[in-house]
């Protein structure tokens, strides 16, 4: 991990790589004080590295895919199903009035 120092004593600013669980310096490579002290830094912030994701996250497409080559995503039905005609609703009763 890269952390950032400044010397209290000359504010020379430098850059050291140390594991996360090696002990804060104390010493300016410059003026050779005790007076460094490891900078709190917003870092560089997160990388993605290699083809497979864009910051946007979304995925980058493969080479040689197109939309033409990609599968439809609605289901089809096969050419040789035959569709049977519905059946007829019944008919509704009608009322026929009589003359008296």
């Amino acid at each position: 991990m890269t952390y950032e120092y400044v010397c209290t004593a000359c504010a020379h600013e430098w850059e050291a790589e140390q594991s996360m669980s090696e002990p804060a310096l104390t010493t300016c490579p410059s003026c050779k004080a005790e007076a460094a002290k490891r900078q709190v830094s917003g870092g560089t912030g997160f990388i993605l590295r290699g083809g497979g994701w864009y910051a946007d996250g979304y995925g980058s497409k493969k080479p040689g895919t197109s939309e033409a080559a990609k599968p439809s995503t609605t289901p089809s039905t096969p050419a040789t199903t035959k569709s049977e005609p519905a059946p007829a609703a019944p008919a509704a009763p009608t009322k026929t009035s009589t003359d008296s």
